[in-house]
């Protein structure tokens, strides 16, 4: 008999971030900053002078600013994960950048209220890596995992008067990543001044334990702190508040002495609205706490109400709908602007996977920045929430493994403190390929790590991402994880339906297609491992790895097979790092696996997943460019991504044939092909039939002439004046009459005046070696993306885009007004 896991999901939360009150102050320390690369022995002191170390602002990344070199983090490996057989030099593995060292950060800290009787606490997002934070000289406080969040209650440290100096040590090692990990403290650093007696951080965990059309059952823990641990007789006044702020439920509460320093209060929500993809709505229990009447704490749990099950033969469902996951992994860096966490970067990228038809996101292989998990709670995506890439089996020779032991427990439990109100989140992830699934005890591991995830968050299931299928079986590996999630094994779901006790799996990594924008290769023909003088892929979406496979192999099982629930394709976006298949040959510092490629502009593959993710919009795209010189007579095929399911095909108005969707291949499944086009100079035209044979929309590429001119596209115009905010400007090389120019390489240079800054580009090229922060670069494939922030200033903004033979342009941005 088949074993049923079935989850009840239960709610929860956005970041749980308190709210303003007299009681309590939070700050975000991202200004005023003293920077050194290098190690300085003195630097914790408060006495030491760092008048001329570098001012920055958090969140920084210091590595970003490069050079380039093949010399940095330089690695001899066997990536056992590609099937490699011998040890070789890779080159750009972690992407080039001189991430390696020691940093120091120093910051003059004054708390406001802070005295007799108050707390405070500083809290870190994450720090890259090997924290030691040190406040007046004393070390207060050691976090080795840079992936993680952690919180330092500092004040035995602080002097109530005057000034105090805050200082943060960071270390990376070499080989101690198989990616680009980034460097400093590129997430942000914040600052909690409470009452002796007060809610700590992660105080809550909010559920919804039964949820119907008529109401919704809310169950709110609350965590007290108080001086010594001493019992007081404490009160907590909580109401839940819609997205419009109105108040929708109540609860008082009173602490007595056998509640071990913890509030429980269940309310009611009447006709709640769910949360999903659809229609992420949000709510807030805002919870005060009071001795006697006076109020010494005020804490705001944002949450959304869902439930989901996981079951046999059944599959993934949600709010009782079954549905399967439509995911991307990604990585944590945000491409030119490197792992420096920015909202506004973050989301950009959020709302092109959603006009993909995106619905999930895998935080490969790491927890994310708080900010990504409540921009998703807020967007509608879900939510696999990963700890590790390694467990005790090192794949690097400085990565966690060291850690592992001593750390596992302490970091599990914050991630999942941190992150289990939040309604985007549906599963755990409890590592990632790791080599434990071969060997002897490994599937002990991933109990112990999966029980540590139950026992901190019962309401969701945990899986992890599984590469060795002989072992995950035999060893017992697979079997035992709430959810089986397996890597590039399409070809072997049902040999794992027939083989677990859980009724479904997950293809928890797909895909590893590999392409640059805009580059296409001839002839055309399906390839693994393939490789290029250039040190590009070509964009037929034709080529993989040895152990992957392209898209429609994985959607023909996500298709044919009820019982697989979903996929989180390898990549959403490409990312600095792993340059598959060069990662032996320099230059090459960024993946090619991405749906988008490392600026953020849409690779045709992008197009391909929309066709299918997206159906309520149309999809219609040609694929290659037209623009040949030298092909004329030559075979050049022609491919149509379209959730239609025919069309034709015209060159100059010749009609090359009508194609029809069939079964007769994977490929033919999913994409229109046209496979003996010759290229002539002109146009290549198509026209989509709907179910009734009807003409309903077309598509027309047109070869281009000379570069003429640039085109600015903002992806917004109206920023908030925050020091933060970003606009993304898409600058295209256009001729005459507006054609893109596809193979136009004129190097670009941008200006920015008025109130905001440059402060990036980047044009997608894995092979560039032009520094990011630096205001020009070559477009690739006829385009680029320039970045340029806010002051906090409300004004105007110009960005002005040059080009040696080009027509410049300007783009013009509002700054100050709500976005």
């Amino acid at each position: 008999m088949r074993l049923s896991r079935c989850f009840a999901a239960l709610l929860l939360l956005a970041a749980t971030l308190p709210a303003t009150a007299q009681s309590r102050k939070e700050y975000l320390l991202q200004t005023d900053w003293k920077f050194a690369k290098g190690d300085v022995p003195e630097a914790a002191r408060p006495d030491f002078k760092d008048a001329k170390w570098q001012t920055v602002r958090i969140p920084h990344d210091w590595a970003i600013y490069g050079p380039f070199s093949g010399n940095n983090d330089l690695q001899e490996v066997k990536i056992e994960q590609n099937n490699e057989q011998k040890a070789t030099l890779k080159a750009g593995r972690t992407g080039g950048l001189p991430f390696v060292g020691t940093g120091w950060y120093r910051r003059r800290l004054v708390v406001p209220q802070f005295g007799p009787g108050k707390r405070a606490v500083l809290l870190f997002d994450g720090a890259m890596s090997n924290a030691r934070v040190y406040v007046n000289g004393k070390e207060a406080a050691f976090w080795p995992y840079g992936y993680n969040s952690f919180s330092v209650d500092v004040t035995p440290f602080l002097q109530a008067n005057g000034e105090n100096t805050l200082a943060v040590r960071l270390q990376n090692f070499p080989e101690s990543s198989r990616w680009y990990p980034g460097a400093g403290l590129y997430r942000n650093v914040h600052l909690i001044v409470t009452d002796d007696v007060h809610i700590p951080v992660w105080g809550t965990y909010l559920t919804t334990p039964e949820i119907t059309p008529e109401l919704a059952k809310v169950k709110l823990r609350t965590k007290v702190e108080t001086a010594g641990g001493t019992f007081q007789p404490l009160r907590l006044q909580t109401e839940i508040r819609d997205a419009a702020g109105q108040v929708v439920s109540t609860s008082t509460a009173t602490l007595e002495q056998s509640d071990n320093q913890e509030f429980t209060q269940n309310l009611i929500i009447k006709a709640p609205r769910l949360w999903s993809p659809e229609s992420p709505t949000l709510y807030t229990a805002v919870s005060k706490l009071y001795a006697g009447d006076v109020l010494k704490d005020e804490y705001s749990t944002r949450f959304g109400i869902r439930s989901f099950t996981f079951e046999a033969d059944k599959g993934f469902s949600l709010n009782g709908k079954v549905r399967k996951f439509k995911g991307v992994c990604n990585h944590h860096d945000l491409g030119p602007l490197g792992t420096a966490v920015n909202t506004a970067a973050l989301r950009r990228q959020l709302t092109l996977l959603k006009e993909m038809g995106c619905d999930a996101i895998r935080t490969s292989h790491n927890m994310p920045t708080p900010e990504l998990v409540s921009l998703c709670d807020e967007m509608g995506f879900m939510l696999m929430v990963e700890a590790f890439d390694e467990w005790k089996s090192p794949k690097v020779k400085n990565g966690y493994s060291q850690y592992f032991d001593e750390w596992s427990e302490k970091d599990i439990v914050n991630m999942v403190r941190r992150d289990r109100n939040n309604p985007s989140v549906i599963m755990w992830s409890i590592g990632n390929e790791v080599p434990d699934q071969s060997t002897p005890g490994g599937n002990k591991i991933a109990k112990r790590l999966q029980d540590i995830c139950h026992r901190e968050d019962p309401t969701r299931p945990v899986a992890s991402g599984m590469d060795r299928f002989d072992a995950d079986i035999q060893n017992n590996f697979a079997s035992i994880l709430d959810i089986p999630g397996f890597n590039y094994k399409p070809h072997r779901y049902a040999e794992a339906y027939g083989k677990l006790p859980q009724g479904f799996l997950l293809g928890s990594e797909t895909a590893s297609t590999v392409s640059s924008r805009g580059v296409y290769k001839f002839p055309v023909v399906m390839a693994k491992d393939q490789k290029y003088p250039d040190n590009q892929s070509s964009s037929y979406d034709l080529e993989v790895c040895n152990w992957s496979q392209t898209p429609d192999e994985e959607f023909a099982k996500q298709d044919d097979l009820p019982y697989v629930i979903g996929e989180f394709v390898w990549t959403g976006f490409d990312y600095l790092g792993e340059p598959t298949p060069y990662d032996e040959k320099w230059p090459s510092h960024s993946s090619m696996f991405g749906i988008l490629d490392l600026a953020g502009i849409p690779k045709d593959r992008f197009y391909l997943y929309r066709a299918r993710w997206n159906p309520s919009q149309p999809t219609l795209h040609l694929l290659p460019h037209w623009t040949w010189p030298g092909r004329e007579g030559q075979t050049t095929p022609v491919f149509c991504y379209t959730n239609y399911p025919s069309a034709e095909l015209f060159v100059n108005g010749k009609s090359q044939g009508r194609q029809t969707k069939s079964n007769a291949s994977n490929q033919s499944r999913y994409r229109l092909m046209w496979n003996d086009v010759k290229y002539e100079p002109g146009s290549i035209k198509v026209v989509a039939y709907d179910q009734q044979g009807k003409a309903v929309a077309e598509e027309e590429v047109k070869t281009a002439g000379k570069p003429h001119h640039i085109a600015l596209i903002a992806d917004r115009t109206h920023l908030a004046a925050d020091g933060n905010d970003l606009a993304f400007v898409t600058a295209r090389v256009e001729d005459a009459q507006g054609n893109l120019c596809p193979e136009a390489t004129n190097e670009l240079h941008f200006a920015v005046s008025g109130q905001g800054q440059f402060r990036a580009v980047g044009n997608g090229d894995p092979t560039s070696l032009e520094m990011f922060h630096l205001p020009q670069m070559k477009a690739f494939s006829g385009k680029l993306v320039a970045i340029v922030q806010a002051s906090d200033k409300a004004g105007t903004i110009q960005l002005k885009a040059t080009g040696k033979g080009l027509k410049g342009a300007t783009a013009q941005l509002q700054t100050g007004v709500t976005p």
